[in-house]
């Protein structure tokens, strides 16, 4: 069931938010939308698997929901390990891959990047990825995209930088998630706990079978 709602999100914002994808290009694939919906398909079905096996009471189905949940809370485990290990050098790789998609911002084909990038500077009241020079590099001049302004208007990155946001977007972004990070650290102490319930309820379920058909 939890599957099936992740994919029904994703398939939404993919109706709905066509137009919005990654900022990163060197991954112009991993948008929201198709993260969970590859995620909601993949726990849909080791959860079929799971529940299919319960049901039946089926040894090889039991144990193959067994081996992958315990790979996929492997696999988690070792990413967050990583992540917070190489923090440093994953920061220094994201600013320098979000830089390089600024040069993408209105060009043809990078609709989605672009609604992307004038979003996060709006919402965020921000502007560039370290700050609003990063955007003299792309248009070689000293100009910014008008969701960089105080004030929105047609044209206003044209004018001097007081009328623009001095945040640099990256920061911004990071200091929001920091901010919620014990609502993402709740979320996923749960997420873990329903994991390792899973797969001991798998594995004495297995064990039952696996008795009662060696007493039979």
């Amino acid at each position: 069931l939890g599957g099936c709602g992740i994919l029904g999100v994703g398939i939404w914002l993919a109706a709905t938010q066509g137009n919005f994808a990654t900022l990163s290009p060197s991954f112009p694939s991993l948008s929201a939308a198709n993260l969970l919906i590859v995620t909601g398909t993949f726990i849909m079905a080791i959860g079929f698997v799971g529940c299919i096996g319960a049901i039946k009471e089926n040894k090889c189905l039991l144990l193959t929901f067994f081996v992958m949940l315990l790979l996929v809370f492997l696999l988690e485990a070792t990413i967050t390990i990583l992540f917070f290990a190489y923090t440093d050098k994953i920061d220094r790789y994201a600013q320098q891959d979000l830089k390089k998609g600024l040069h993408l911002y209105g060009t043809p084909g990078n609709v989605g990047l672009t609604n992307a990038w004038s979003i996060i500077q709006t919402d965020f009241r921000c502007c560039g990825v370290s700050n609003y020079t990063d955007w003299f590099e792309v248009y070689n001049a000293t100009r910014v995209p008008d969701s960089c302004c105080l004030g929105f208007s047609e044209s206003c990155g044209l004018h001097a930088p007081g009328t623009w946001w001095k945040a640099p977007c990256y920061e911004t972004v990071k200091m929001w998630l920091q901010e919620n990070l014990l609502a993402v650290g709740i979320f996923g102490l749960c997420t873990a706990l329903v994991q390792i319930l899973g797969l001991t309820f798998a594995m004495t379920m297995y064990c039952q079978v696996v008795k009662a058909d060696t007493y039979c």
